[in-house]
């Protein structure tokens, strides 16, 4: 991931401030509604991390394939990845 949980955490607590101080927002319990964010921002931004995880697995799966017919791992990572964020309709 690009950024800490700090940082996240820091622009989860930005956000609602600023919604709020718009009167955008409405809310009794801020600190509920920034976790909110903060979960959001973080499951968003730990996507990519995610499918590259989950390609990961795929290669291992089929290695043995990849050996006997010489496939580039690099080039097969990517091909999976984007297989996935299609898959996944994500924007990375």
């Amino acid at each position: 991931m690009l950024f800490s949980k700090e940082y996240i955490g820091y622009l989860s607590r930005q956000v609602v401030r600023r919604l709020t101080e718009a009167k955008m927002v409405r809310t009794e319990t801020p600190a509920v509604l920034q976790e909110r964010v903060y979960q959001g921002l973080l499951d968003e931004l730990s996507l990519e991390d995610r499918i590259n995880d989950e390609a990961r697995l795929i290669l291992e799966s089929i290695q043995d394939d990849m050996l006997r017919t010489g496939a580039s791992y690099p080039e097969m990572f990517k091909k999976i990845k984007m297989r996935l964020v299609q898959q996944y309709k994500a924007v990375l």
